[in-house]
């Protein structure tokens, strides 16, 4: 299948998309192609599967394989589609960037292995053999919560060297770190530099970045594209406007706790609550209860975005 060219840079909001799950091992492909419609219709620059808000390394295997290939046959080029092939091994990040490849997606995104803690010397290694072997253009993705090492300024200004590594996605919250990799657009002006912690995206985008990738843009996708169209043409009041609505959305975010669990439990009951796919999550997460349930509908009516259904 062909695949939407990947725009160099790449600019607009690209949500890290959920993945509707009906059980274990078991896709809601209903629920997928209406959540891929309201984020095509909804004005997304792109689709990233299997990252964090994806529960990518939740997944098995078979599971990935199946959301990429339904995925890009529902985009069908309108977009471009990365896929995330953050993994352990170097052979099965390649092997999964090639299925992607084939299946039409645009791009592969790697954050550093996960299991082993790896100073930054042999992190630079396995990323460039990663981003040499990739038949997918490569970003880079910076998420030091949920692996045990961050991406050092000067592994990524070394990585920015190679011709195959394309961007870098920032959820480390840290601003400074990210002022500091926008300067690598000096040498790589097609460089991608995309924002990850949602309330920080208008801010990143003032600064010069080209987007972000907002997890919250899975239930509301005109909010954060009109809040970045706001902050690309400095808007400030329009900017200060909808990022109270931003905060206000987050509160789902911390129902039940804080944290990871939190957050994807909140964001899936949501979307469910609206009607536009199962709130079922990959072990070792489960979905909220009643009670909670009441919380985040509660949380959503008082908003001034209401539940977002789709129909």
């Amino acid at each position: 299948m062909s695949a939407s060219p990947l725009p160099r840079p790449l600019k607009g909001i690209v949500p890290p998309m959920v993945t509707p799950l009906l059980g274990r091992d078991e896709l809601d492909h209903y629920g997928l192609s209406r959540l891929v419609e309201h984020l095509v219709s909804g004005g997304m620059a792109g689709l990233f599967l299997l990252g964090t808000t994806g529960e990518g390394p939740s997944l098995s295997y078979r599971l990935r394989y199946e959301l990429i290939e339904k995925t890009c046959e529902l985009v069908a080029g309108r977009v471009p589609v990365l896929v995330g092939i953050t993994d352990t091994s170097l052979v099965e990040a390649v092997e999964l960037a090639t299925f992607s490849r084939d299946a039409g997606a645009a791009a592969a995104v790697a954050a550093p292995p996960y299991y082993f803690p790896v100073e930054q010397p042999p992190l630079l290694t396995f990323l460039s053999r990663l981003a040499d072997e990739s038949p997918l253009p490569l970003f880079l993705y910076n998420m030091p919560s949920c692996v045990k090492a961050s991406l050092a300024f000067e592994t990524v200004e070394a990585l920015a060297r190679h011709a195959n590594v394309v961007g870098l996605k920032d959820s480390s919250g840290d601003m400074a770190y990210f002022r500091r990799a926008l300067t690598l657009r000096e040498a790589r002006p097609d460089w991608t530099i995309l924002m990850g912690p949602e309330h920080l995206m208008a801010e990143s985008v003032l600064a010069g970045s080209d987007g972000g990738v907002t997890g919250g843009a899975n239930l509301h996708p005109r909010l954060f594209v009109e809040q970045y169209e706001a902050a690309s043409r400095r808007d400030q009041p329009t900017i200060d406007r909808l990022q109270s609505d931003v905060v206000a959305l987050a509160r789902i975010y911390n129902v039940g706790g804080s944290g990871m669990a939190a957050y994807l439990c909140g964001l899936k009951c949501a979307l469910e609550l609206a009607d536009i796919c199962s709130g079922h999550l990959a072990e070792p997460f489960t979905a909220f209860g009643s009670r909670e349930r009441e919380q985040i509908e509660r949380l959503l009516g008082e908003t001034s975005l209401g539940y977002a259904r789709i129909s």
